[in-house]
């Protein structure tokens, strides 16, 4: 089943390509384009067989959203920060799965995860109250999942939760203006004292320890996977999709170009394009492997029922923040080998250009925090719970 979205997917990128300029213009992906990745059912991919999903492996996952985002960044963005969202959902509390998929198994989520709001202890449950940025295709969901830490009545933190909210209950304010990621629509959510029940959330502890409620219903190995590893992927995949979409149209045009300030030669000629290309292709390539490749050994140790070594899942962080870089760097490397008329609006080289380094800046891509974990580990250092 997994191919036929595969297939479904590929069948969309040359509209996904013409519409790139509009998804730009519009701020947000054009509905359309939202519609038709439904109906492929990309955006179960990961979402539980119980609610009409493929509980897929990751990996095709992550292999979909690449393609989407060769063809639009900001469409591959959307697609795979919102295409992820149903793992999560399946780890929470089944009355909160029921209360999102129960009628209605199309139903999408956006997110923000940064703890920028504040959850007080009530009955029941939770008092939240904030302003969260950064929700990337918020106007085409229901529901929003946000990160707030949770303090006492005496003011004390106890927890750093996810919490679970529907449409009724947050406002978005339109502030995406931005010069990449352009047509993400990724605006504020605006959250004022709304009480949210306990079943409506999940403790970051737990999660970072690989458990949640939703476990209980969703036995596949797919969500035993950890938090970080899978959510860290898909913000350095579309950034990898980019560079494939970048190269592809590097090596067109420089089939095509004639460098007038070398006496008209070939470019295609010139022995340090060559050279060039097959560098920012190896960058791709082993962006690409050393994901897929982490990933697979962690699927391994689950299969055999095994926790996931410490080592490993540092690892995948280290190789997620150095993909994006590697990503990046090819990226540059073409565009800047390419001449002037890259600059040319409507380009995918330059849109990736900019699209690329948008994205570099997310929390997830912060390459020193991710290194220096992996670094201290290997001298031997306590390394605290963070994001791995």
């Amino acid at each position: 089943m997994s191919q036929a979205v595969l297939d479904g997917v590929r069948d969309l990128l040359p509209t996904f390509r013409e519409r790139a300029e509009e998804t730009e213009a519009l701020r947000v992906v054009p509905e359309a384009s939202i519609k038709e990745l439904e109906e492929t059912g990309f955006f179960k991919l990961l979402q539980p067989k119980r609610f009409d999903g493929h509980e897929a492996d990751p990996v095709a996952f992550y292999t979909a959203v690449r393609d989407i985002a060769s063809a639009c960044g900001s469409t591959g963005w959307v697609s795979s920060v919102v295409g992820v969202h149903p793992w999560q959902v399946a780890l929470f509390a089944d009355e909160a799965q029921q209360a999102v998929w129960g009628e209605d198994t199309n139903v999408r989520l956006s997110s923000s995860y940064a703890p920028t709001g504040k959850a007080t202890v009530t009955d029941g449950g939770y008092i939240l109250s904030g302003k969260w940025s950064f929700s990337s295709g918020c106007d085409h969901c229901s529901w929003v999942l946000l990160g707030g830490l949770v303090f006492t009545e005496e003011g004390q933190i106890v927890d750093f939760k996810t919490f679970m909210v529907p449409r009724e209950k947050y406002t978005i304010v339109d502030v995406w203006n931005m010069v990449g990621l352009a047509g993400t629509g990724s605006n504020d959510i605006v959250v004022e004292d709304v009480f949210i029940p306990e079943a409506f959330t999940l403790s970051m502890g737990e999660t970072g320890q690989c458990r949640g409620p939703g476990q209980e219903q969703n036995t596949s190995d797919l969500y035993k996977l950890p938090f970080h590893s899978i959510f860290t992927g898909t913000i350095t995949t579309p950034i990898i999709g980019m560079a494939m979409g970048a190269y592809d149209e590097h090596v067109e045009m420089q089939q095509k170009r004639t460098r007038a300030a070398y006496l008209g030669e070939k470019a295609s000629l010139d022995p340090f394009s060559a050279v060039r290309i097959a560098r920012a292709s190896s960058e791709i390539d082993a962006a690409w492997a050393l994901l897929v490749n982490n990933i697979r050994e962690e699927q391994d140790y689950v299969a055999k029922g095994e926790k996931i070594p410490l080592k490993t899942r540092l690892k995948v962080r280290r190789d997620q923040v150095l993909g994006s870089q590697r990503a990046i760097d090819a990226i540059d490397a073409l565009f800047e080998a390419s001449g002037g008329r890259a600059l040319t609006k409507g380009t995918y080289l330059q849109r990736a250009w900019r699209d690329a380094h948008a994205g570099r800046v997310h929390a997830a891509n912060d390459p020193e925090r991710a290194l220096q974990m992996f670094g201290a580990h290997e001298f031997g250092h306590k390394i605290d719970p963070g994001m791995y």
